[in-house]
């Protein structure tokens, strides 16, 4: 089994800036997809960002040129860089990890950890 820990969220101005971290234990595996998506209050889950084992990236369109992900050189920490921060990104957001074993996905989640961007 993967154990996803996330760290990094709280409360921010607008404007400011956050870095969440979530990493990664357990049976972990070398080809995986790993980042965020989020939940707001009254919406559906989105994703956020995430990362490829080869560094391939992914945005959502709310987060472009706003929001960077990246890895550790371990490749078992993600870091998302959240920058310009707008109270439209209040939201839990959840670290997930996917990988291939035996050719097929498996699929794991984090916590959640809590971003309220507010004056």
């Amino acid at each position: 089994q993967v154990q996803l820990v996330e760290s990094g969220g709280g409360l921010v101005q607008p404007g400011g800036s956050l870095r969440l971290s979530c990493t990664a234990s357990g049976n972990t595996r070398s080809i995986y997809v790993m980042g965020w998506y989020r939940q707001a209050p009254g919406k559906q889950r989105e994703l956020v960002a995430n990362i490829t084992d080869s560094g391939t990236t992914t945005y959502g369109d709310d987060v472009k040129g706003r929001f960077t992900i990246s890895r550790d050189n371990g490749k078992i920490t993600v870091y998302l860089q959240m920058n310009s921060l707008k109270p439209e990104d209040t939201a839990i957001y959840y670290c997930n990890r996917r990988q291939i074993r035996s050719w097929t996905w498996i699929d794991y989640w984090g916590q959640g950890t809590h971003v309220t961007v507010s004056t």
